[in-house]
């Protein structure tokens, strides 16, 4: 696969790529959702006169996530990303200007995709130590800031954090991430940012299976997911990468996040015919206190509903390649990375009151999944 190719399921070809209906879905991955769309859309409607995805694109495609970039072909492809000091970011007490603010100077420079609001920044200090090598990454962002309406979901960056650190118990992979003083946003660090202050290439599951951002609940995950894998991991990585993946199921299964849809899981990889792996785990959250009825985004074994011990057995000992002795460790790791987490989510619910009513409704949706999910006796 020649370098030059954008995405791993778009190798250099003398045929055109087609796509029948949109835009490719490697062109709409980034492309923002919800609160972060109709910001733009408000904004750029009335210069554009329409506003469809290839508007988004034009305005976004300059600084998004991975390494691809897009503008016109009469400018200049430089994201030039306003400075925002990260420190003062955590430091800001939730008053609605800061909300606003990040909105109003960082939603143009924010190709990231995701219902909840988030922005894309370039903290002047994470710049200054790559500034060095004088690339034109260093223009780009190194941090994204998620917020939360708390009429909707409440402490949701609190929760997402607390999951975040059980996922790095169990021996996953996670970005560096950092609560606000009063847990009104959740700064994470760019995991694809190179210290030579380039991009790696990321695609996430609805490019993998050439889907667009609409079907990202249609499907299984035996092969959506962990079947799909395998087409773009070398043969003597599998098992490595099915393993983490595998945990990171197991994981959602326990933390009950019902969000775990196609574009919650991508592939990071250095360059387009190089190793690919799975990314940084991401966006875990446990959806069942806001949603006691939530299920899982896609199907196992055809039903959303969460799965016990058995059906996660099988699926890892069918398509992960994993004996059911690996498979018992893997449950024994989770659960004990899970009662971790829900040791320091109590101890930060004592920290701030304001969080109890949350915590304590994750810490029973967590002792939940452990019952339901990593005990053979579950019912």
């Amino acid at each position: 696969m020649a370098p030059t190719a954008p995405p791993l399921t778009m190798p250099v070809r003398l045929a055109s790529w087609d796509q029948r209906f949109g835009i490719h879905p490697i062109f709409e991955m980034n492309l923002p959702e919800g609160y972060l769309r109709e910001k733009l859309r408000l904004a750029f409607a009335k210069a554009t006169g329409t506003f469809d995805s290839l508007d988004l694109l034009a305005i976004v495609g300059r600084s998004q996530i991975g390494r691809l970039r897009y503008t016109a072909p009469d400018e200049a492809l430089d994201s030039q990303v306003p400075f925002q000091s990260v420190d003062e970011v955590l430091k800001r007490r939730r008053d609605g200007e800061l909300f606003d603010y990040m909105m109003d100077r960082f939603a143009a420079y924010s190709g990231i995709a995701g219902v909840q609001p988030k922005v894309m920044i370039r903290d002047e200090k994470a710049a200054a130590v790559l500034d060095g090598y004088r690339s034109q990454s260093v223009q780009g962002a190194t941090h994204i800031v998620k917020f939360w309406d708390p009429n909707e979901y409440p402490h949701l960056a609190a929760n997402e954090y607390f999951c975040l650190l059980a996922a790095e118990k169990a021996g996953l992979t996670v970005p560096r991430r950092r609560l606000s003083e009063d847990a009104s946003a959740l700064v994470v660090d760019r995991f694809d940012l190179r210290t030579d202050g380039t991009y790696m290439g990321i695609e996430d599951f609805c490019v993998l299976n050439g889907k667009g951002t609409e079907k990202k609940y249609e499907g299984g995950y035996e092969t959506a997911i962990f079947k799909r894998i395998k087409e773009f991991i070398p043969a003597e990585a599998q098992r490595a990468e099915l393993e983490k993946l595998f945990i990171l199921f197991v994981l959602n299964a326990v933390v009950r996040n019902g969000d775990a849809h196609l574009k919650n899981f991508a592939l990071i990889y250095d360059e387009v015919d190089g190793k690919a792996r799975l990314a940084d785990v991401y966006d875990i959250v446990t959806t069942t206190v806001y949603m006691p009825k939530d299920v899982m985004a896609l199907t196992l074994d055809g039903t959303p509903k969460w799965p016990d011990l058995k059906q996660l057995t099988k699926l890892g000992t069918l398509r992960c390649g994993l004996s059911p002795k690996e498979v018992m460790m893997i449950m024994g790791r989770v659960g004990t990375a899970v009662s971790e987490a829900r040791i320091e989510l109590q101890a930060y619910a004592k920290y701030d009151p304001s969080f109890k009513d949350v915590a304590s409704a994750m810490a029973a949706q967590w002792e939940i999944g452990m019952r339901h999910s990593l005990e053979a006796d579950a019912r």
